[in-house]
């Protein structure tokens, strides 16, 4: 196959900083990519914090895909212009949920003129089932959505935007675009944010810190956590499958973990105490996919589990690798 241009829109966030390390790295050769196109608002900012991802093949675009009028032809696309910084989502919820929608919507219109040959990927988010219940084991791409009147409303403006999302892309179909949606849940990878709501990402700034791993639950919370590197590899697996049909994926891992559990195996891979308060909330807060489709379909499966995606993480970020 000969070579394959890749769009990252959005990718300077933990997404698109796991594609740039991965191509780095060669992970992309199987799909044949040769280059990637870099679209963010401060895509150039790369070359001063990140400059060992701005590898050769590596273009870089200052561009808001929310009022930008024309894009890079692409061979594969993968959507993923969204904040996960919650902290914005509680300051202005209401304005965070019109940048997506605009940055779908303006995208949406680009791609009907411009990217009618690509595969476009949106990465969308499991935040639009809901609330899972506590008897859900695992949630799967036909589970009935939570109203989003009965949704938290700090988590409600985010999963109407990512359900108008979905709608939107899914319209390219019309045209004979190939799309995909991509449902993604939680995530650990050496690019993600240890200073934000990431719990993960927080266990490991104590543990990178010599500090014990601390929990602030005060409820049992349950997730499950896919590697950076399999998260690349599905997203591209399932641009493969896009189509006009716009098919959806849940993207993560099925291995459900409590998270006194995950601070317990990021304490010990440290050699540092984990500090854990006892329950004193009856409430569950669950958040487990089900890849079952993924497998099925595209024969997907994951190359990392828990312990071991800690373990390559923490061996990286104590080694200072980028």
């Amino acid at each position: 196959m000969s070579g394959r241009s890749l769009l990252l829109i959005g990718g300077t966030g933990f997404f698109g900083k796991s594609f740039l390390d991965a191509y780095r790295r060669g992970l992309l050769k199987t799909w044949s990519v040769d280059r990637i196109d870099v679209v963010a608002r401060s895509a150039s900012a790369l070359r001063r914090t990140h400059p060992d991802l701005v590898a050769p093949g590596v273009a870089l675009h200052d561009l808001d895909v929310g009022v930008a009028e024309t894009l890079p032809a692409a061979d594969l696309v993968i959507h993923a212009a969204t904040t996960t910084d919650a902290r914005l989502y509680a300051q202005d919820a209401k304005g965070e949920r019109e940048r997506i929608l605009s940055a779908i919507g303006n995208y949406v219109r680009i791609a009907a003129r411009e990217h009618r040959q690509s595969r476009i990927v949106l990465a969308s988010s499991g935040a639009v089932y809901g609330q899972q219940s506590e008897h859900v084991a695992a949630l799967r791409e036909d589970h009935v959505p939570t109203a989003t009147a009965e949704m938290v409303a700090t988590k409600r403006d985010y999963a109407e935007a990512k359900r108008a999302s979905e709608a939107l892309l899914a319209t390219l179909g019309a045209a004979s675009v190939r799309t995909a949606v991509a449902r993604c849940f939680a995530f650990v990878g050496y690019h993600l944010p240890r200073d934000q709501h990431f719990a993960i990402g927080n266990f490991l700034a104590d543990g990178l810190a010599g500090r014990p791993v601390r929990v602030n639950a005060r409820k049992a919370v349950v997730r499950s956590y896919m590697h950076a590197d399999d998260l690349v590899a599905w997203l591209m697996t399932i641009a493969q499958a896009a189509d006009s049909t716009c098919p959806i994926y849940n993207v993560g891992s099925d291995e459900a973990v409590t998270i006194a559990d995950v601070a317990r195996v990021v304490a010990e891979r440290f050699g540092v105490p984990a500090e854990i308060p006892p329950i004193t909330d009856a409430a569950v807060d669950r958040y487990v996919p089900s890849i079952a489709r993924a497998r099925g379909e595209l024969g997907l499966e994951l190359s990392y589990d828990l312990a071991s995606a800690v373990d390559d993480i923490a061996g990286r970020l104590r080694a200072g690798a980028r």
